[in-house]
This record gives C-alpha cells, structure tokens and sequence, in this order.
C-alpha cells in the first residue's frame, strides 16, 4: 500500500516549515533550555493560529475536526525543526481527552500540559501552562505543580505533579494516549530527518586526507542505513494516523525511535568531536530524539503490546 498526502496537507505542512525556517528555532530551543519562555511562547501563539493547537478538537468545540493525518504532518515538521515545549500534551492528548471550555481554551492557543503515569510520570513546561492535569485510572484531575526534574533534552523542563479535583474529560484515555505516542513518532521521524539532513551536508563539506569524508564507502553506508531506517519508518507511521489502532501506533513508536536514534548515533560519528559538543546545534536534535525514545511508552512497552496483540496473551 503506498501513502499519499493530499494537495491540502503538503501545504499545510509546507506553511508550517516556511514558518518554522524562518523563525530561528535553535535559539528559540536554546532560549527555553535557559528559561526564557518568551520566545517560544511567541512562537506557539504564531502555530495555534496556524491551528495545530486545534487540529483533532472537534469544529463543535472551536477546533479544526482534522484526522490524525494532519497531526503526524504538523508533529514530523515541530521535530524537524526541533520546537520547544508541551505540543503533544497540549494537541494531541488533552485536545482528544478533554471536554468542555479547557478543550476549548487550548485549541485557542492556551498551553496544556499533563502526566500520564506510569508512560508520561512528570508534566512536561508545567511551570508556564496555562492548564496542568495529572491522568489515572479515575480519569483527568486538575493538578498543582511540584518539584523540576532534570532531563538529558535541557528544553524539557518536567515536573511532578499533584493531582486536585476531577476534571470534565471526554473518556477518551486509550485513544488519547495513542495519539500522544503517534504525535511522539512523528516528532522522532521528524528528528531523525533533520539529524540525516545535516549530517549529509557535513559530509560532503568536511575534508580528511585530502578529500570529503562523504566520499568514503564507511560513511555513505552508514548514511544509507539511516535512510533505509527513515523510509521503512514512514509508512508505519502514516499507516498508524490512517487507522491508529494500539499495535499500528505502538509499531510506529518502536520504528521511528529505532530510526531516529539510528540516526543520531551516525550523527554523531560523521561529525566526529564536534557533534558531542552542547554548542554545536546538532545536539538539540541529538538530545531530544535520546529524551523522546522512552516518552509516551518505552520501546520495551510498546514491543509488549504489539506482541500482546499478535498471540492474545
């Protein structure tokens, strides 16, 4: 089967990668890893008019009533370009779980966060949210933000949270997560393409012994694999918005964090010293695909769930 976006969505994803380029978001991820929010708040106001805040909320509730499909295309161009802060908390979670005015508030353009435990324990940008949530079993609580936590991605800023009263929500908690880790793939493919994208181009301007190391046999492998890793993952992913069910999303998951981080360690290795560095821009991709590989379900956990709904164990 192949997978094909329609004229409307590739210029939706084009407006927001226009948007995106031109927005300098290197030193707005660097800007919130320091703490200044400004930036990247100005930033999620231009995208919320853009309606990525609004894509799944229904037209009923102010939204866009969009299929996940747009979703993943908006989540892969936030990861390519390495965007800051509660998207898939804010527009993929709390959009499809939430009812009544907060869904509302958010598909406006206010920031949500919340904390799914045990597969999202800390709420993430809680201290500049305008709703923070806590998830369980007895559905979505209202929630008073506690101690930071530390992350290897420094623009993730996670926090504990304490739940207070139940929330209005929609009794959506399965579908909603589903769309939070597909919303996540999209932002690892996303990643992973940015990391390969760059990563070529050092290639083929960095010269060793007399010539550029793209023109060696170990590199353009290596940069092959990554490709092939990519391209094998994209199906699935799209796959997955067509008809999200628990074992197509979790497939996702598993394939664009392999890729991603597939290509992040060959990152890595064709930028040699360099690319360990913190001031070198590849480590904001770099770090954040490491923080998005366990998010919204490990890989462990959702390995266990395609394999549980393949035997019925």
């Amino acid at each position: 089967m192949r997978f094909e976006l329609t004229d409307e969505q590739r210029a939706f994803g084009d407006a927001l990668d226009g948007l995106l380029s031109a927005a300098d978001t290197v030193a707005v991820a660097r800007a919130w890893a320091d703490g200044d929010h400004g930036p990247g708040l100005k930033l999620w106001t231009r995208l919320a008019e853009q309606g990525v805040t609004a894509l799944v909320v229904p037209e009923e509730a102010g939204g866009m009533g969009a299929s996940p499909v747009e979703l993943v295309v908006a989540f892969e161009a936030l990861g390519r370009h390495a965007v800051p802060g509660p998207w898939v908390e804010t527009a993929a979670y709390l959009a499809t779980e939430l009812a009544g005015s907060a869904r509302e508030s958010l598909a406006g353009g206010a920031v949500g966060t919340v904390a799914v435990p045990p597969h999202a324990p800390y709420a993430l940008d809680a201290d500049i949210a305008d709703h923070v949530y806590v998830a369980g079993s007895d559905g979505v609580r209202t929630g008073t933000v506690g101690e930071r936590l530390g992350s290897v991605d420094l623009t993730r800023r996670l926090f504990q949270v304490e739940p207070g009263g139940v929330y209005d929500t929609a009794d959506r908690s399965a579908e909603a997560f589903d769309l939070a880790a597909l919303a996540t793939a999209a932002q690892l493919l996303g990643l992973g393409e940015r990391v390969l994208a760059d990563s070529v181009t050092y290639a083929k301007q960095r010269r060793q012994f007399g010539r550029e190391i793209g023109s060696y046999q170990a590199i353009k492998h290596q940069l092959a694999d990554v490709r092939i890793a990519l391209d094998f993952a994209r199906p699935l992913v799209y796959g997955a918005a067509l008809g999200p069910t628990p074992r197509a999303v979790s497939a996702a998951k598993v394939m664009c964090a392999d890729a991603a981080y597939l290509a992040a360690r060959t990152g890595l290795q064709v930028h040699g010293a360099i690319g360990y560095t913190q001031e070198f821009d590849l480590s904001i991709w770099i770090t954040k695909i490491r923080a998005l590989v366990t998010a919204w379900g490990t890989p462990a956990f959702h390995r266990a769930r395609i394999l549980e709904s393949l035997t019925g164990a």
